[in-house]
């Protein structure tokens, strides 16, 4: 994989939380409600901006999420 493809952390956590989202068949506004956070938190994570989480907050996300933590670090769109 080259530089330019290369994807940051934070977008491939952000990709995670929303293919475990719509496995859990939340909505951006459900799962917030249950972290809490705010909904645009959850948007800005799941889009391709820029956006930081703490491990404590990932945590989180995985247990409402009902996933283990390594999962959210898996780029499942990676070339094998």
């Amino acid at each position: 994989m080259t530089i330019s493809k290369r994807k940051d952390i934070y977008n491939i956590i952000g990709s995670n939380i929303k293919r475990y989202r719509k496995e859990a068949g939340l909505t951006q506004h459900q799962l917030a409600d249950k972290i809490p956070v705010s909904d645009s938190f959850v948007a800005k994570l799941e889009s391709i901006t820029h956006q930081t989480i703490s491990i404590d907050m990932l945590e989180r996300f995985a247990e409402v999420l009902k996933k283990e933590l390594y999962l959210f670090f898996i780029d499942h769109d990676k070339d094998i």
